[in-house]
C-alpha cells in the first residue's frame, strides 16, 4: 500500500484536518506527525493541551495507521525516514511564510518520485468559530500568564519585543519570517515605560500612573495573546507596590521588572551623568518579598532589575545583590549595562551562573546590539527584550513623513513610503 504523509500542529480538530484524513484515504496508509510544542510556537500560537494530548487525540481518530512526532517545522528528518509516496497538505500554505518549507518538502520528495497533494483549505464558519474559540482561550488571563514560565522551558531564549499600543502588540503578534529553513516569531511582549510614557508625550520620570499604564495594556490585551513583561520602573513605594502586583496578576501580566533605584527616575543609559542615587539592598528585598507574598498564584513573577554596572559600582556590588534579590524571592534577574560590548554582561552572567543555574536571567542589548540571541543563551541567559526599537524606528519615519509634506504640499512624493492602508487593515482582526 502506498504511504501517505501529514503534518499537524492543532489542539482542536475540525473540519479542515478530517478532510485531509479522509482525502489521504485514497491514496493510501496515513502516518500523522504531531509538531512538537518547541516547534508549534516558532510559528503557530501557543498549544493550550499538553503535547501528549495532541497526540492521543490524533491517534484516536480513525483512518490513521501511524502517530510520530515531528520535531521541526521543517519535514526534513520524517520524509527521508518514511520516505512517503504522497504528502498531503492544505494549500493555505502557498501564500504564506510556510511557502519555503513547501518549496523544501517538493524538492524531497523528487528524490524517489514522491508527490505533494494540496486540497482547498477549509475555512467555514465551524472552522472559523473554533480558530477564534481558541484565540480568545490563549489572551485569558488565566492562560496569557503562566506563559512566560512555560515558554522559559520551552525555548532557549525567550524573544520578547516593545510594544505601546494596539497595532504595536498586533506587529508583535503577527510577525512571523522565515529564516535559513526555519520559521520564527516573538514569543512575548514588553511595555516599557520609557516607550509608553514617549507614545503619550510625556517625560520618562514615572509621570504616567499605574492607571494609564493599564489602559495601554488593556489596549495590548485586547488585540494579542502573547505573555506580557511590564516594566515597573522602581515599583514605588512598597504599599503601592503589594497592589499593583495583585492588580498586574489578577489582568494577566505574567511578570514585571523593578530597579533598584529611588527617587525621580532618570533613564539608566544616562549612567551617572545625571544623579541616580540605588536602592539598599535591604529596602529592595523587602519590597520583593512584600511583593511575592501579595500575588495569589505561582505564575506571576517578580524580576529584580539591578543598576550596579549602570551606575559604576562594580561586578561585585552587582553580584552581591543579584544572590540577595533572589534569596528575597525574585523570581528572576535583569542585569542592564550601557557599554557598547557584552563583556562585563558575560562576566556578571558566567560568575552568577556558577552559584546559580536556574534563576532566569534577563538582558536589554540596546548599547551592545552587536550581540546576538545564540551568544547570549550560551552565557545562560534565558530573556532577551528589545526594549525600543519599535518605538525609534516610528519616529523618524513620521517625522520624514510630515517634513516631506510640508516642503512638497502634498503626500505624493511619500508614497513609496507608505504602506497601503489595506494592508493594516489586514492586521485587525473583526470579530
Amino acid at each position: 500500500m502506498k504511504k501517505v504523509y501529514a503534518c499537524f500542529s492543532t489542539d482542536v480538530i475540525h473540519d479542515g484536518h478530517l478532510n485531509i484524513i479522509e482525502r489521504a484515504r485514497e491514496y493510501g496508509q496515513l502516518t500523522i506527525g504531531v509538531l512538537t510544542d518547541e516547534s508549534m510556537i516558532k510559528f503557530d500560537r501557543f498549544p493550550t493541551i499538553s503535547f501528549e494530548e495532541r497526540l492521543n487525540q490524533i491517534k484516536s481518530l480513525n483512518n490513521v495507521a501511524n502517530v510520530i512526532t515531528q520535531d521541526t517545522i521543517s519535514y526534513k528528518d520524517n520524509l527521508l525516514k518514511l520516505k512517503p509516496d504522497f504528502v498531503i497538505h492544505g494549500d493555505n500554505w502557498k501564500y504564506n511564510e510556510q511557502a519555503s518549507i513547501r518549496q523544501e518538502v517538493i524538492d524531497i520528495l523528487k528524490d524517489w518520485n514522491g508527490q505533494l497533494i494540496e486540497i482547498p483549505y477549509t475555512n467555514n464558519e465551524v472552522v472559523k468559530h473554533i480558530e477564534k474559540v481558541m484565540k480568545d482561550k490563549l489572551s485569558m488571563p488565566e492562560f496569557r500568564r503562566k506563559r512566560l514560565k512555560q515558554l522559559l522551558k520551552m525555548r532557549p531564549i525567550v524573544k520578547t519585543i516593545e510594544v505601546h499600543s494596539g497595532i504595536t502588540a498586533l506587529i508583535a503578534e503577527k510577525t512571523i519570517v522565515e529564516n535559513n529553513g526555519e520559521l520564527d516569531q516573538f514569543d512575548a511582549m514588553w511595555i516599557s515605560s520609557l516607550c509608553d510614557s514617549t507614545a503619550k508625550g510625556k517625560p520618562d520620570i514615572e509621570l504616567v500612573d499605574m492607571s494609564s499604564r493599564i489602559q495601554t495594556i488593556d489596549d495590548v490585551m485586547d488585540v494579542s495573546t502573547k505573555p506580557i513583561i511590564l516594566d515597573g520602573d522602581t515599583g514605588g513605594l512598597i504599599e503601592h507596590f503589594v497592589y499593583n502586583v495583585r492588580t498586574l496578576e489578577r489582568i494577566g501580566v505574567s511578570a514585571i521588572i523593578i530597579e533598584d533605584k529611588t527617587g525621580l527616575k532618570k533613564n539608566s543609559l544616562f549612567g551617572n551623568d545625571v544623579i541616580q542615587t540605588q536602592d539598599t539592598i535591604e529596602n529592595f528585598c523587602n519590597k520583593i518579598k512584600a511583593g511575592k507574598q501579595a500575588q495569589l498564584s505561582d505564575d506571576f513573577m517578580i524580576i529584580a532589575r539591578i543598576e550596579s554596572l549602570i551606575l559604576d559600582k562594580g561586578m561585585p556590588d552587582a553580584l552581591n545583590r543579584a544572590f540577595a534579590y533572589v534569596n528575597a524571592g525574585a523570581d528572576g534577574i535583569m542585569i542592564h549595562s550601557r557599554k557598547k560590548n557584552p563583556d562585563e554582561i558575560y562576566e556578571f552572567c558566567d560568575k552568577f551562573r556558577e552559584q546559580d543555574q536556574s534563576t532566569p536571567i534577563v538582558v536589554v542589548p540596546t548599547s551592545y546590539n552587536i550581540v546576538t540571541e545564540n551568544e547570549l543563551a550560551m552565557h545562560g541567559i534565558n530573556i532577551v527584550i528589545y526594549a525600543n526599537q519599535l518605538t525609534r524606528s516610528a519616529f523618524p519615519a513620521m517625522q520624514n513623513t510630515a517634513i516631506s509634506i510640508l516642503k512638497n504640499h502634498r503626500a505624493k512624493e511619500v508614497d513609496d513610503q507608505l504602506m497601503p492602508i489595506k494592508e493594516i487593515i489586514t492586521l485587525i482582526d473583526e470579530l
